[in-house]
């Protein structure tokens, strides 16, 4: 599966546990701009939603730990 860099900073902060709104305030971009991000992680790991796809990039090796 291929993230972007953007894509890999936003499921590292998920993985913290961060809402959309937090990871918005950490990098500096819109809440609806994570939300993208979010959305099209979802659709690139096949995933219904964010804990599957965390889970998915922990089995693929995604996640940092």
């Amino acid at each position: 599966v291929a993230l972007s860099g953007r894509e890999r900073e936003v499921i590292a902060w998920l993985q913290h546990g961060k809402s959309s709104w937090e990871i918005s305030v950490i990098l500096g971009i819109s809440e609806s701009t994570v939300n993208f991000h979010v959305y099209n992680l979802i659709k690139k790991l096949g995933a219904t939603n964010r804990p599957q796809a965390l889970a998915i990039a922990a089995r693929h090796g995604l996640l940092d730990g």
